[in-house]
């Protein structure tokens, strides 16, 4: 039963939102004012989290997808102790302030995922509770239950209208997440207007179709009838939960029900009204007496209780199974003890595609690390990301290590966000190079949460063939460099791709693209001989025979062999030229002036750039004097030899571009 001590807590949480939504004079009150309830009770009576401790592993997950609540969550988080003072929450959606306009991962004590793209955070609740499975059945043993939490999602109207949650939550279903469980603020209103504009959807029969358990609570003020739910939601252990709990917009507001109350700051007027309504007449960002102590008495509490057994029961684990400990421990913290020797190389000429030297090195990587696991979204026969060795994940079967997504490239993103979120695991998703536009959202969260996740994407080039322009990247590659903190590799050859696993495995706050070939390509000695080129972005792969390049030809990925066919070819012309492998420009951006001299002499002003896409990139290295041979339309349907020679990636077009810049 809940007192007056728990209402009291629950309009707090509401005036501590809006106090500042005021103060920024920018956010958004209404759901903090009607989601109040459900977050109290849920974080008071369930949530398994220790505010001073707050990475401790084996803690409950929450993730609000519905970012733009954002003041919720810091008032929760401040309330709970996390390291959130009412300054930081004065501070609201300011520049510099640990309180920014949507959650930010790594930024706020206490927040899991950076959310506010709606339906993305569904996604990523869906991966940590995959993230879950697999290492309980990874780690634990009788009575010892190392990995055994919940992970809580809340979202709202906009982020089951986002396709990224229908493919999240079907996903979700079929493997059966019955840890997972989401609060849906079912407030019937939308930005612009009534939510009847737009949806009219039956989420109980939608989530139904996707073996989901559906509960509903008619009243989103009532909080026994949320806990009850709740409870009933943990009790069963087959599938995940949604709870649709109907609430009002904006609740207690003079615009309540209504989206005038969605994203505004209150008028004077209207704010004393809602202080009216709830008897509120304490100054702005008043904690009254009580409320820290309940959330000390509870919330803290539990959360410390749990971690002090969890250590405890940790302690007993490592004496009964020592080794098995150890490498829990050292995935907790994501430890990789290797110096890749057992890696393959390739020998000179050994041509294949580097889509199938790439499977041949992960099932090397997987082998001898066995935290990596990940999938593909339907393509395992074409992306060749399947782990040979291990079976597919799945309910029945949570230890397998290869991830089944389906024909779902965004909710594969979301979710794969989500298991490197919760830690324990070094994840990969793969799928076609031109359906990464799919995924893009998510990448983009991936790289400003700072994540390692890997990312495999092959048919990299117009040399796809007879799949046509729509299975033919051309603006991808480049598109994909223009996203901060993605690294972004297209490697060579076989040897290149051995490198580039490595730096994928050995990055940390970062993610990184892989992009591979259909297509077969040579393994060239230069990679080989210079393993260390790759990780600076560019370097010379293929020297000039003098002592000076009379011109340089740069390329990446399947284009670089060619650049040194035509270099060949150029030389018996009397022609001396280097050829760079440039696998990844953004990484090349980053080097030193000194280096990037010694790769690109200044004073060499002949410089050809060859690459089977944009050519958008190119312009800061070939400069005003050089040309870029690109792709900037679409491809074409046909014979894939037949369509790379028809745009001009011959050698003999190669020297032709060089030679006439003499």
């Amino acid at each position: 039963m809940f007192d007056e001590t728990d209402q009291l807590s629950v309009n707090t949480l509401r005036m501590l939102s809006v106090d500042e939504v005021q103060a920024a004079n920018s956010g958004h009150p209404g759901l903090p004012l009607d989601a109040a309830p459900m977050a109290y009770v849920l974080w008071q009576k369930f949530m398994n989290t220790n505010p001073k401790d707050s990475k401790w592993f084996n803690r409950d997950r929450f993730v609000l997808s519905a970012g733009h609540g954002s003041a919720l969550l810091y008032s929760l988080l401040h309330l709970s102790g996390y390291d959130l003072s009412l300054n930081d929450l004065k501070g609201f959606r300011q520049v510099d302030s640990k309180t920014p306009g949507h959650p930010e991962y790594g930024h706020t004590d206490g927040v899991e995922a950076t959310t506010g793209p709606l339906g993305q955070g569904i996604g990523m609740a869906v991966g940590m509770a995959m993230a879950e499975l697999h290492l309980g059945a990874t780690y634990n043993r009788d009575d010892f239950k190392v990995v055994d939490h919940y992970t809580y999602a809340l979202c709202g109207d906009g982020d089951l209208m986002e396709g990224v949650s229908h493919e999240a939550a079907s996903l979700a279903g079929h493997y059966g997440l019955d840890k997972l469980v989401m609060l849906y603020d079912s407030n019937d209103i939308s930005l612009d207007g009534p939510l009847s504009n737009s949806f009219n959807e039956n989420v109980k029969q939608r989530f139904e179709a996707y073996h989901w358990n559906y509960l509903r609570v008619e009243d989103g003020n009532n909080l026994d009838e949320i806990e009850k739910a709740i409870a009933e939601a943990k009790s069963q252990h087959d599938k995940p939960t949604i709870i649709e709990v109907k609430t009002q917009i904006g609740y207690g507001s003079p615009d309540a029900g209504t989206n005038k109350v969605h994203g505004a700051p209150f008028k004077e007027d209207a704010l004393k009204k809602l202080h009216e309504f709830y008897n509120w007449d304490k100054p702005a960002f008043t904690v009254p007496d009580g409320v820290y102590t309940q959330f000390e008495n509870q919330l803290q509490a539990r959360g410390a209780n749990a971690q002090t057994e969890w250590k405890k029961m940790l302690a007993d684990y490592s004496e009964s199974y020592p080794e098995l400990a150890q490498k829990f421990n050292d995935a907790v913290v994501g430890k990789i003890t290797t110096d890749f020797s057992f890696l393959p190389q390739f020998e000179d000429g050994d041509s294949k595609a580097t889509r199938a030297t790439g499977s041949e090195i992960l099932q090397s990587m997987a082998d001898n690390i066995p935290t990596i696991w990940g999938g593909s979204a339907d393509l395992f026969s074409s992306n060749k990301t399947q782990i040979n060795d291990s079976d597919r994940f799945s309910k029945d079967n949570p230890t397998g290590r290869n991830l089944w997504f389906g024909v779902r490239e965004f909710g594969e993103a979301t979710a794969v966000n989500g298991i490197a979120l919760h830690g324990g695991t070094r994840v990969y998703g793969s799928t076609f190079m031109a359906f990464s536009d799919y995924m893009r959202g998510a990448l983009r969260l991936a790289a400003i949460q700072h994540l390692p996740v890997t990312y495999v994407f092959t048919h990299d080039s117009i040399a796809v063939g007879e799949d046509g322009p729509t299975h033919e990247p051309v603006e991808q590659l480049v598109s994909l460099q223009a996203i901060p903190d993605l690294q972004v590799i297209r490697p060579a050859d076989a040897n290149e791709v051995v490198e580039a696993w490595k730096v994928a495995l050995s990055a940390t706050d970062h993610p990184t693209v892989i992009i591979l070939t259909r297509q077969g390509v040579p393994a060239l000695s230069g990679a080989r001989t210079n393993p260390d080129g790759l990780k600076h972005g560019g370097y010379v792969i293929s020297p000039q025979q003098g002592e000076k390049p009379e011109a340089i030809i740069m390329a990446s990925g399947s284009e670089v062999s060619l650049a040194i066919e035509s270099q060949h070819r150029l030389f018996e012309k009397g022609k001396d030229v280097s050829v760079v492998s440039m696998p990844s420009i953004k990484t090349f951006n980053g080097q030193s002036k000194e280096y990037q001299e010694k790769v690109l002499p200044s004073d060499v002003r002949k410089r050809v750039s060859v690459e089977m896409g944009s050519c958008q990139a190119w312009g800061k290295f070939v400069g005003l004097d050089g040309k870029s041979l690109g792709i900037d339309e679409f491809g074409l349907s046909g014979n894939g030899p037949t369509i790379v020679k028809k745009f001009g990636f011959t050698p003999e077009n190669v020297v032709k571009t060089v030679e006439s810049l003499y």
